[in-house]
């Protein structure tokens, strides 16, 4: 149902609420009839004469639909008046302002609600001119499963349920596998899905090896069970010494009892909570909960380096390069980069950084009216939080400094491809191409993506061969279909080469990875007949001299190093066996490679566990499992009367005739 919006065209918190999460919309105000051609200033102009002074959001477009730039402010009226200005603009804004065609606002009731709501828009948008967190992965949790009778305790990503517990965010995957490691060691947690925990009848090598209690067959109490899940939530809620007391005060009572043994599981069980409090990396002394984000600024790049604490404990870091023009300052970019960061995760109570922002009271108030709690940012100045905030600029500015080096390195090898394949400058984006398949069956295509900052597997895509005229294991014919439907819809979305790739102060177009949507060159993993038949489909399509096309032939023996290259208008070459351009060329043909065969290997496994029953209309997991248990197997399913279907719990009469009718209309 769509958000509401009162009569001056103020959205109600609801809708703002709606549209931030992404499950409404809102009418969005254009001020001014669009008029051909009238762009820039003057258009920014005609649209301050009708703006209200009232805070919103306000968006710029370009003559293609596009949106150029999401901002918010305080007084619709007042920022967007700053652009109708003729001169004083950065180079940025100007280009920004020279190419709006159109923009549209939305009044909000508060500059705190406009943040917020601008802060989503960036990130669903992506536009051209705003600053954009870039890699924005979900992060991994660790989750206790409270809605079981014996509760397990897992990683999670995604959606949450408010019958679980979770506690995060950690950094990486690594950090929570470490992590519940150690916590089955210390608590004895199980870590077994629920089907395996139902269907056990013994206890598992985890028990015998002292990292599960075994709830599933009895040989604890749930009650006792219980109690052992408790201590685990309280430990990773900070009460981390509680728990170590407890457990030193046990110790000794079974030692004094002469209960070795026991002493022994108390004696592990502490040595596995110091292994978790053991990898802390810098000493977060007087820190419960915080976030510390420190940016680094070299070469026209940014990077902003994250550190989780929680709990007293340091769950991880992670470095972040946010796209950003040049002309933006170290705050500035932090600042953007803050309001898109918590969208879509939990803010803990303080946040630590390196540099001043601008709006650091509004975005705390933003954040506190997201979070549900007071969220206090600061810049420290003495002490351990001053410490903590140096130890990851330490690590942004070796993070950028390791980013640069590669990216010198990536140019040099982009450089020397331009050479090797007759490119009039190194390409932006080059794809590569191969097929897999088994004598023709689950056929795949995969097409993988690299630019000058490597490989962007964002861009990566795969393609499940649809052609029921092709004769099984027909390559060539494989490679026709991909291409075809790769270009064809590349045509329709971006439209001719030609018309996207508009210079604009040495600037070219990209999508919302940074990357052109158009490649400059494209390797085929094949000789000369792939190369031909990749050549039928760019003449079919008008694009015959609009992108540099290449095959890659294995050597002699399929020797690494001695692969020949086919181009059309130049005889077959090779390239020295120790040329780094040819470890690189070699690199991108064997991910494609790999992501062809991985993708491949996933349809084949699909195949090979699908069952029949996924076929008939009407039959879900439950009525499925039903049938299964009833009848053994999707065969003998396949030949029951329909009596017996009918006697199947969960099958009405009128189902089990079309399962009947599923099975039997084919004969």
């Amino acid at each position: 149902m769509p958000a509401t919006a009162n009569n001056d065209n103020t959205p109600t918190s609801e809708a703002v609420a709606a549209l931030i999460g992404g499950a409404g919309d809102v009418a969005w105000e254009e001020t001014t009839p669009r008029e051909d051609g009238l762009t820039g200033v003057e258009l920014i102009g005609e649209f301050v004469k009708r703006l209200p002074n009232s805070p919103g959001v306000y968006r710029m477009f370009n003559e293609a639909g596009d949106v150029l730039y999401v901002g918010k402010a305080r007084s619709l009226k007042k920022r967007v008046a700053s652009y109708a200005k003729s001169g004083g603009h950065t180079n940025r804004i100007a280009r920004m302002i020279r190419e709006t065609a159109a923009m549209e606002f939305l009044r909000t009731h508060t500059e705190t609600e406009a943040l917020l709501l601008e802060a989503n828009l960036i990130k669903r948008l992506r536009p051209r001119f705003n600053v954009l967190l870039r890699d924005d992965k979900s992060f991994p949790y660790i989750v206790v499963t409270d809605d079981h009778v014996a509760p397990g305790i897992f990683k999670h990503r995604g959606a949450r349920s408010k019958h679980r517990t979770y506690f995060g965010p950690f950094a990486s995957a690594t950090a929570v596998a470490r992590t519940i490691n150690a916590l089955q060691k210390a608590f004895l947690i199980r870590s077994c899905s629920n089907s395996v925990y139902e269907s056990r009848t013994r206890p598992c090598l985890l028990y015998q090896i002292k990292r599960c209690a075994a709830p599933c067959t009895g040989e604890i109490s749930l009650e006792s069970y219980a109690g052992l899940v408790a201590e685990a939530k309280k430990f990773l809620s900070g009460k981390s010494s509680e728990i170590r007391d407890k457990l030193g005060v046990e110790m000794e009572k079974a030692s004094e009892t002469l209960d070795f043994e026991t002493a022994a599981i108390y004696r592990d069980r502490l040595a596995a909570l110091s292994h978790v409090q053991g990898h802390q990396g810098i000493n977060p002394h007087g820190v419960e909960d915080a976030d510390v984000f420190a940016v680094a600024q070299q070469g026209g790049q940014t990077c902003i380096q994250v550190f989780f604490f929680r709990t007293g404990q340091n769950w991880g870091n992670r470095a972040y390069f946010p796209r950003a023009d040049k002309s933006y300052e170290a705050g500035e970019v932090l600042g953007a980069f803050l309001a898109q960061f918590y969208d879509d995760k939990p803010c803990p109570r303080l946040t630590l950084l390196s540099h001043e922002i601008e709006e650091e009271e509004l975005l705390a108030e933003a954040l506190t009216l997201k979070a549900g709690h007071r969220v206090e940012i600061t810049v420290p100045q003495r002490g351990a939080k001053k410490e903590m905030v140096e130890h990851a600029s330490l690590n942004a500015r070796e993070a950028l400094g390791r980013r640069l080096a590669e990216t010198s390195s990536q140019a040099k090898l982009l450089e020397g491809v331009a050479e090797a394949f007759g490119l009039e400058a190194p390409p932006r984006r080059i794809e590569v191409y191969d097929n897999s398949h088994i004598m023709g069956t689950n056929a795949v295509g995969g097409m993988i993506v690299a630019g000058p900052e490597g490989f962007a597997k964002n861009h990566y895509r795969k393609f499940n061969i649809r052609s029921s005229d092709l004769t099984p294991g027909d390559d060539y014919g494989m490679m026709r279909e991909v291409l075809k439907r790769r270009f064809s819809r590349l045509m329709k979305e971006a439209g001719p080469k030609g018309d996207v790739e508009k210079d604009l102060n040495g600037e070219m177009e990209t999508d919302d990875g940074g990357l052109p949507p158009w490649p400059d060159l494209v390797l085929i993993d094949g000789g000369q007949g792939q190369l031909n038949a990749a050549r039928e489909v760019m003449v079919e399509l008008g694009l015959e001299d609009a992108v540099a096309m290449a095959g890659i032939a294995k050597g002699p023996d399929r020797d690494a190093g001695r692969e020949k290259f086919f181009m059309r208008g130049r005889p077959s070459f090779m390239l020295a066996e120790r040329d780094p351009v040819l470890y690189f060329v070699q690199r991108l043909r064997d991910e494609a490679h790999r992501f062809a065969i991985g993708s491949h290997r996933a349809r084949r496994k699909k195949e090979m566990v699908k069952n029949p029953l996924d076929e008939v209309s009407g039959i879900g997991p439950s009525r499925k499992r039903a049938l299964l248990m009833h009848f053994g197997t999707a065969k003998a399913v396949s030949r029951a009367a329909l009596a017996d279907l009918t006697a199947v719990e969960g099958i009405s009469e009128q189902m089990a005739r079309s399962i009947y009718n599923h099975f039997h209309e084919k004969g």
